[in-house]
């Protein structure tokens, strides 16, 4: 299983958007209009990854006034020759109760894609190549309470069993660690310090 981050296929950051229809981008026009004019002033390549509605899952682990003060975003490809029912299945049934199971987590969050085209986001001037052997294929979002904790939990004896689990069905796990998490909309809200 590939764990080591290839140095030309490191990301640099992410953005994550959750739409609250299937019809919602097609409302969005405008400001994607605008996304793809600025993309060229700010990234090199750029991927974008789709999944189908309900595809992302923020579950509850954390108890009340527990806050994440380190996150670890990991990204999985399946093996080939595993379907993708069948990891989809695997990792919104099975991982996150394992995940959640292990008592380290005060954030759990999921996402499963669809296969990835290039046209979905297509902008001009900027890199889009995504090899086949490179695509991923899911998304896990994990937070700890701080990052002594993020360290206990990946040299601790939990993610050895987590491995075993991943192992028949990954092959390859890509974890980085998140140096800030921002949130410009919550629940549908622009927060006030983006408004323009």
């Amino acid at each position: 299983m590939q764990t080591s981050i290839p140095a030309d296929r490191k990301i640099d950051g992410v953005a994550e958007v959750t739409f609250q229809s299937a019809l919602a981008p097609l409302k969005g026009r405008k400001q994607t209009k605008l996304a793809h004019a600025d993309e060229i002033n700010v990234f090199r390549r750029t991927l974008l990854y789709a999944g189908p509605p309900n595809s992302s899952r923020w579950y509850d682990v954390a108890a009340p006034g527990e806050t994440v003060g380190a996150r670890t975003l990991i990204y999985l490809r399946r093996r080939d020759g595993v379907g993708a029912g069948e990891f989809r299945k695997f990792v919104n049934q099975q991982l996150v109760y394992a995940l959640a199971d292990t008592a380290a987590l005060k954030e759990l969050r999921t996402q499963t894609f669809l296969p990835w085209s290039e046209k979905l986001w297509d902008t001009p001037n900027v890199a889009h190549d995504n090899p086949h052997d490179q695509r991923f294929h899911a998304s896990l979002v994990l937070g700890f309470s701080d990052s002594a904790a993020r360290d206990a939990f990946f040299t601790g004896d939990a993610v050895e069993g987590l491995t075993n689990q991943l192992a028949p069905l990954a092959s390859a796990i890509h974890a980085y660690d998140v140096a800030a998490a921002l949130t410009f909309v919550k629940n549908g809200d622009i927060l006030p310090c983006y408004q323009e």
